[in-house]
């Protein structure tokens, strides 16, 4: 049987990987697909530097346009990145009649509902192995190992830079800052890495796979995001020293008001495998109702791990190429109708209204009192203690010092019913800085 013809746009890290993968491992790929995969024409705006990765034979070109108007190209890999000129191009493909492929996060989360729309209209797939968690297949466990179960939450951590730093910051004890800048001069963050540290990123994934888990709309907008940039290095040690160590998890829950959708650092119980989750590396945890909970780990980025991903993806569109475009696994899992029936019925849950617990770390005169006043409001606001930790005041401030931290455990509450009360607590004479506040998940 002819083998399907590939079109590559861009041939960064992942680009390369994916070639060399591919030409690597290809007759095992071939008699797992059951036909051969050969890319045959790449686009790159750096011709030069195209043709040295790819050889003789590989027709390169700097306009991705002709990739997608050549006839002979049955998928085309989109590997550009962004909202702008790559949505443009795979809409483009889809309406030539090309199957996609792409690691794209970011056009994914914010376009994804126009893409897929087009595509199924058009009797193509997208496919996007990649956009999730590099070489972790957990894209096509939700999609079809866990189709059998209603899921109930996940969570994962999905940003590898973030992971680093933060694995960093607890075991060397440093600052954001200080970590932030070994992670670039490693190659872990980028130049700009607003993204990542910001939770951008995070977002973009955990939207993905709660439109896949819970059979809804890509909501980019509605999710809540926050980033590491606020935490400081006394918060992990405190943690650590609570029995807990802090990560930047995406979270999506099913809930009794719809679905969250929450991207923001967590203490997370240390014996939890999530918690030992340790420098760039990825993880995700799903619980279903019938399996219980699972877990995913693996490298979430690079060249070869994320090619990975891509190439799977391939295998599958190829051994679906010729099937009933009815009968093929839909693209977020459920089929479309089941989608917009369910944007009603499972709305995202805003972040007032979510339940969790939380640690708390308030900076406050070292002077008798100030415990009982704290505790008193919010057993008025029907908050309840886990856990209360007091620091000698020599250890924050040096001998002398007048100011102390104490940290609060809660147990669950309400999100909006904790502001209320801590607007009220910021307002005591006796409380000398802004509050500290970090969600607690405790994962069971």
């Amino acid at each position: 049987m002819k083998p399907l013809q590939v079109g590559l746009l861009g041939i960064g890290t992942v680009g390369s990987g994916t070639f060399k993968v591919l030409q690597r491992n290809q007759e095992e790929i071939r008699h797992r697909a059951g036909r051969g995969i050969e890319i045959t024409m790449v686009a790159d705006l750096d011709v030069a530097r195209a043709k040295a990765v790819v050889g003789e034979g590989v027709k390169v070109v700097g306009d991705a346009r002709e990739v997608i108007a050549n006839p002979q190209i049955d998928i085309v890999i989109e590997l550009i990145g962004g909202y702008g000129v790559a949505k443009t191009l795979v809409l483009e493909a889809i309406a030539a009649g090309k199957h996609v492929v792409t690691a794209n996060k970011a056009l994914l989360a914010v376009h994804g509902t126009e893409i897929f729309a087009a595509a199924h209209a058009k009797g193509v797939m997208v496919a996007f192995e990649a956009a999730v968690a590099g070489g972790i297949p957990i894209i096509k466990a939700l999609r079809e190992g866990l189709t059998a179960n209603s899921i109930q939450w996940i969570a994962g951590i999905i940003n590898g830079t973030t992971n680093f730093i933060l694995s960093e910051m607890r075991d060397k004890g440093l600052d954001f800052d200080t970590v932030l800048k070994e992670a670039q001069r490693l190659g872990y963050a980028e130049a700009d890495p607003t993204f990542d540290i910001e939770g951008v990123d995070a977002a973009h994934k955990a939207t993905l796979m709660s439109a896949i888990a819970f059979g809804i709309p890509v909501q980019f907008d509605k999710a809540h995001v926050e980033g590491i940039t606020k935490l400081a290095a006394q918060d992990i040690k405190y943690a650590e020293q609570l029995g807990y160590r802090i990560k930047l998890l995406g979270i999506t829950k099913r809930s009794a008001k719809g679905i969250e959708l929450r991207v923001h650092p967590a203490l997370v119980p240390s014996k939890r495998l999530l918690a030992n989750v340790e420098g760039a590396m990825n993880a995700v945890v799903v619980n279903g109702d019938a399996v219980g909970t699972t877990l995913y780990y693996g490298k979430g980025a690079g060249s070869e791990p994320t090619a990975s991903a891509v190439i799977a993806d391939l295998v599958d569109i190829t051994r679906l190429h010729t099937a009933d475009t009815e009968h093929r696994v839909p693209h977020l899992a459920f089929h479309p109708e089941a989608i917009l029936a369910n944007k009603g019925d499972l709305p995202i849950v805003p972040m007032s209204e979510v339940v969790t617990s939380y640690y708390l770390r308030l900076r406050v005169a070292d002077e008798a009192g100030v415990l009982a006043r704290v505790t008193s409001l919010l057993a008025e606001a029907g908050i309840s203690i886990d856990a209360v930790l007091q620091r000698e005041a020599d250890e924050v401030g040096g001998e002398g010092s007048t100011q102390t931290d104490l940290i609060i455990l809660t147990h669950d509450t309400r999100e909006g019913t904790l502001d209320e009360v801590l607007a009220r607590v910021q307002g005591l004479p006796s409380v000398l800085a802004p509050i500290v506040r970090i969600r607690k998940e405790e994962l069971s």
